[in-house]
């Protein structure tokens, strides 16, 4: 059966958002939240691959993909604001209830979604969405932590380097045991979008802001214990930003949490879509039943 994938925008806030979208709107919704430096493009496969039994709704955030990206000065590139927009699409959509797929970025967007309305969240997939301290891997998360606490030229210029098109590459080849698996499309998409004039201020913001997350933690493990929500780990353990451990520990707090470690790097999806998809439609077959 061909599934058609429509490629939308809608207004939220007086900003353009696009998002793409497939599948009967009478059935359980998926909402996939991507991460850095990507868009909904990441998602491109999986879409398809869930709508014939779900709704997916793809969006990209503000100041990535094809969403609205607007200045500094016009908007706060926070988590929290990314994550009002994300809200406000939703509402705009009429989704109530939902799932949801997580990963990098799109994780601490997701547990605001679920701080702020824990009934709302019918299930989560996490692929290398952090939520525990374990999984963060040095030395990346050392040099963002240290621009984040002392902003300035000797601090900024290793994060100026995570917006290279060198960066770009390595998350997506760095961990993946056939990197012939993955196109290189996706590192020159993503760094023709970083590229645009502007973009990369907006990405420095967001580095900023990233130990806020860290923050919010403890009430994020608190939303687990208290929801036992059933939560799916999908986890390419051979990335260098969230390693494996992030995967493990949520069992600290969801201690039936499905836990598969994958021969893949942090964009797992390009070269195991058929397992994490497999593993997904099983998982959502059991948890939304």
């Amino acid at each position: 059966m061909e599934i058609a994938v429509h490629h939308r925008t809608a207004t939220v806030d007086g900003l353009e958002v696009f998002y793409r979208e497939a599948g009967d709107p009478k059935a359980p919704v998926v909402v996939l939240l991507h991460g850095f430096p990507t868009s909904s493009h990441m998602f491109r496969g999986l879409v398809p691959a869930l709508a014939d039994r779900y709704h997916v709704i793809a969006p990209d955030h503000i100041g990535f993909g094809q969403s609205a990206m607007p200045a500094l000065r016009d908007f706060p590139y926070t988590f929290d604001a990314l994550t009002d927009v994300t809200a406000g699409l939703l509402r705009h959509l009429g989704v109530d209830r939902f799932a949801m797929y997580v990963q990098d970025y799109g994780a601490p967007i997701g547990w605001r979604l679920a701080l702020r309305a824990p009934d709302r969240v019918s299930a989560i997939i996490t692929q290398n969405g952090n939520a525990y301290e374990e999984g963060f891997v040095k030395p990346f998360w050392t040099a963002v932590f240290a621009y984040a606490a002392n902003p300035g030229p000797d601090t900024e210029a290793p994060m100026r380097g995570a917006l290279s098109v060198e960066s770009t590459r390595w998350q997506y080849l760095n961990g993946v045991a056939d990197p012939t698996l993955v196109s290189p499309d996706n590192w020159v998409h993503d760094q023709a979008l970083l590229d645009r004039p502007g973009n990369d201020e907006i990405q420095l913001g967001l580095f900023r802001d990233y130990p806020a997350n860290v923050d919010l933690y403890p009430r994020v493990h608190q939303y687990f214990r208290d929801s036992q929500v059933p939560l799916l780990a999908v986890w390419g353990a051979g990335d260098g930003i969230f390693g494996p451990e992030g995967a493990e520990a949520f069992r600290q707090d969801l201690p039936d949490a499905e836990i598969h470690l994958l021969d893949a790097g942090h964009f797992a999806l390009e070269s195991h879509l058929g397992t994490i998809t497999g593993h997904i439609r099983d998982f959502l077959g059991r948890a939304l039943a």
